[in-house]
């Protein structure tokens, strides 16, 4: 299992645990974290965006330009921003930590 540690906009933290290869989207939601993910991961929304923490951003495969194109229409996005619905957990990002933005 790996662990992630979501950082809602008021500062409280809910840590909660998905299997290699689900979506962070998927577990954001099962542990009752506000995105929506109205696309459902056909990237034409950005309802499912978050930061991660800037010392793992690395460790993600990059974005694809679609997902880019969709980053550049959220007005908070930041360098570490990602869809969530795009982000595949692995054993190499146990511990993710990612904020939820307001």
């Amino acid at each position: 299992m790996t662990r992630v540690s979501f950082i809602g906009s008021n500062g409280s933290v809910t840590v909660a645990e998905g299997p290699p290869g689900a979506r962070l989207l998927d577990v954001a939601q099962a542990a009752g974290q506000p995105l929506e993910g109205t696309c459902n991961g056909c990237l034409a929304c950005a309802t499912c965006h978050v930061i991660v923490a800037r010392e793992q951003f690395e460790c993600l495969p990059p974005p694809s330009a679609e997902e880019e194109d969709m980053l550049d229409l959220v007005p908070d996005a930041v360098r570490t921003s990602r869809l969530s619905c795009q982000v595949v957990l692995s054993e190499e990002l146990d511990e993710l930590t990612v904020r939820i933005p307001g």
